[in-house]
This record gives structure tokens, sequence and C-alpha cells, in this order.
């Protein structure tokens, strides 16, 4: 709780570089040519600090909002089954893949498919803001969807986020719920850009790993 309460007194963005740059410091420790490696905690934490961006943003995202909160705790329920898992997500999709569980269920490999996808949104996204502030929000909402989770998405999914979609706040109201109040716009984009330059192998490695345990191409109602 003490780190969340640390997390709260900065932007979403600056503590996602935080924990992204954790992350790939303990990657670079224990990772080895054996299998890939992703310290559970800092990438639950990094999809935590999501959801209080959500959060932020108020009703218009809920339907994203409660998707992810969902799936980061149904990963936290299996590693607190057995705490060893919170040293390596990598093993719990292993696990399930090696029993046949995968695929099945509320498995905790379909919540890390879907945790990955979210992000895969939200990078393309923030990407799309820094290259053109001055786009209508709505349309670079739909076309980041459209790419990252649009085709994996049933008829149910697609119409709860074309209801959203009409309730998206505007570019500027979304930029500044981004920033810090003392941040200027330029600081910003900086920020995004190391996040995104932070986030990019990750998300890399994990679709990597979703291929590997034939999870990529699993989609929702």
């Amino acid at each position: 709780m003490k780190r969340k309460r640390e997390m709260e007194k900065e932007s979403e963005l600056k503590s996602g570089i935080e924990e992204l740059s954790l992350l790939i410091q303990l990657k670079s420790i224990h990772e080895t040519d054996d299998g890939a490696y992703l310290p559970t905690r800092p990438f639950l934490y990094l999809c935590n600090l999501l959801i209080q961006l959500l959060d932020k943003i108020g009703p218009t995202m809920a339907v994203l909002r409660q998707d992810i909160y969902q799936n980061v705790q149904r990963l936290e329920m299996q590693c607190d089954s057995d705490p060893s898992l919170y040293s390596n997500l990598v093993e719990i999709l292993k696990k399930e893949y090696t029993d046949g569980n995968a695929r099945t269920g509320a498995s905790s490999s379909k919540a890390f498919v879907w945790l990955t996808r979210s992000l895969d949104f939200t990078a393309a996204l923030l990407q799309r803001l820094v290259m053109d502030p001055g786009e209508e929000m709505e349309q670079a909402v739909e076309d980041c969807y459209s790419i990252t989770l649009k085709p994996w998405h049933g008829w149910i999914s697609y119409a709860a986020f074309k209801i959203a979609l009409k309730l998206i706040p505007d570019t500027k109201t979304l930029l500044n719920l981004l920033k810090p109040k003392d941040e200027t716009c330029d600081e910003l984009a900086q920020d995004v850009e190391t996040f995104l330059s932070l986030l990019a192998p990750i998300l890399e490695e994990n679709h990597s790993v979703i291929t590997h345990y034939r999870l990529d191409k699993m989609k929702s109602t």
C-alpha cells in the first residue's frame, strides 16, 4: 500500500516509467537462455497505473477499466495462491499450457493476453497524441482501437466500445489528465516518448510469449 500512495504523488506516466525501468532491470538480472522472464509485480503495478488513469478520465472507458481490473485481480489471485509465481509471470502461462488449462475458463493466460492487448491500445493512443496533439480524440481512439483491440472483440464488446466512444473527452482534456499541473506539453511529450521506448520491447516479448503458447488468436464475445 505504501508503494501505491507514493505513486499517487506523481503522474501515471512518470510512475509507469519507474515501473518499466525496474521491470527491465529485473529482466536483465534474471533472464536466461532457458526461457522468457517477466517479473510479475512490476507488470501488475504498470497495469494498475492504467486503471488509475482510466479512473481520472471517468466513466467513459468503464468497460475497458473493468476488464483490466478483473484481469489484474485474476493474476494476483493466482500468484497469492503460489507466491513463487510473483518472480516470473511467464511461469503461470507455462504451467497452464502444460496442464491444458490456458484457454479454458477464467485462466491467468487469458488475463495476460488481454492485459497485453490493453497496453497495446494505450501505447498506440499515446503515440498518436504525441504525433498530432491537435487531432480529434474520438478519431484517434477509434483508429487505435481498430488496430489493437477490435480484431479480437466480438460484437458485444464492439457494441460497448461504440457507445463509450461517444463520451470520450476532447484532446485537451485528456492531455491535461495525463500531466501534472506544473508540467508543460513539451515535457509531457518527452514523458510519453520515454514511456513508449521502455514499453515497446516489453510488449514485443509479451507477444512472442503469447504466440509461443498459442494464445495469439484468442477472441472475446
